[in-house]
């Protein structure tokens, strides 16, 4: 191609359409990769249990050894004085389990939490009638904090936390186009009013109408916008820092990286470890593990998560105030000077 054309090229729409062509292609391969990567065969690694009774007795030392090796991973335990603590660590969202050795028996109990994780409590369930068949036990299996009804996957929380993080950002990215003349201050504001407005909407859908959920309705829905701020001020702030291109920086830190290891599909301990430890310090890590303290384990409710996402929306606020003379948008504050 001569010099000119490739001037003329330069100038036309035709690259950053070429552009584009290339990026969608390599992003949808990305999407599908992360998704698969995380949560095509989750398999556990090292789950958390709690272990009460006469846990270092012939009959639960063969169990536990047992479900190490049909599971394919350690049980990380944590020995406990009595079942009402150990039932407790669950509630604190410590353990995943509790085992239960009745002292002089060859039983076992098997207390599982499907809130704390519906794919953790299935796993832990199925190898655990597996090995006591296979050594002989008799081993009773209960599910302490069972999902609702009408989530009986527990995938809702995973859904409005992804329907939040999604609209956040894609607020923003409309502001940015049919507002692109509000003043800094005018759009933060206006990312606030929809994320009050949308999380209250996406609550209401998911409780009064749909009945999947019932949700401590003031809780969910200050999580909900709370992740909607923080995921419109992420975008905005990548929006100020490299314009037009916001987009990709901003897909790639909220869907290919931050909702498959937010543990709202498959728990934590089931996802690759890397995925597991850096789920937790993103928005939607963020958001799952707030809204689901909040459905499942109400009056333990941890500030971590809060945290995080008031730290991603004030970090994303300073960036943009600062860089404010970088964003694309924005209309001249002074009265027009006299000709």
């Amino acid at each position: 191609m001569s010099d000119s054309r490739w001037t003329a090229f330069k100038r036309s729409p035709f690259l950053p359409a070429t552009v584009l062509l290339l990026i969608i292609a390599a992003a949808a391969g990305l999407f599908a990769g992360s998704y698969t990567y995380a949560m095509a065969n989750p398999t556990p690694h090292s789950i958390p249990a709690a272990v009460t009774g006469a846990y270092d007795a012939p009959t639960a030392r063969r169990f536990i050894g047992g479900m190490e090796q049909a599971l394919g991973a350690s049980l990380k335990l944590h020995p406990y004085g009595s079942r009402r603590d150990a039932v407790l660590a669950v509630d604190q969202q410590k353990v995943f389990a509790v085992v239960e050795a009745p002292a002089g028996g060859r039983s076992i109990v098997l207390d599982v939490s499907g809130a704390s994780g519906a794919t953790v409590a299935q796993v832990l369930a199925e190898a655990g009638a597996k090995v006591g068949r296979a050594t002989g036990t008799t081993v009773l299996v209960h599910d302490l904090k069972p999902l609702q009804r009408g989530d009986p996957r527990g995938l809702a929380i995973f859904y409005i936390s992804l329907a939040a993080g999604i609209v956040g950002f894609v607020g923003a990215i409309q502001l940015s186009v049919h507002a692109r003349e509000l003043n800094p201050l005018e759009r933060i504001a206006y990312i606030v009013a929809y994320a009050l407005l949308g999380g209250f909407t996406i609550a209401a859908v998911v409780d009064w109408w749909l009945g999947a959920l019932k949700l401590p309705f003031a809780e969910s829905w200050a999580i909900l916008a709370l992740t909607m701020v923080t995921s419109g001020m992420v975008f905005t702030m990548f929006n100020a820092l490299v314009g037009r291109w916001a987009m990709l920086p901003t897909w790639g830190l909220m869907v290919l990286l931050g909702n498959p290891s937010s543990g709202g599909a498959v728990s934590w301990p089931l996802l690759p470890s890397a995925l597991g430890t850096i789920g937790r310090w993103l928005p939607p890590g963020a958001s799952v593990n707030a809204q689901h303290t909040a459905v499942y384990f109400r009056g333990h409710q941890h500030a971590f998560p809060f945290l995080v996402l008031a730290g991603w929306a004030v970090v994303s606020c300073a960036v943009f105030l600062i860089g404010r003379h970088r964003h694309p948008g924005g209309r001249p504050t002074d009265p027009p000077t006299p000709s």
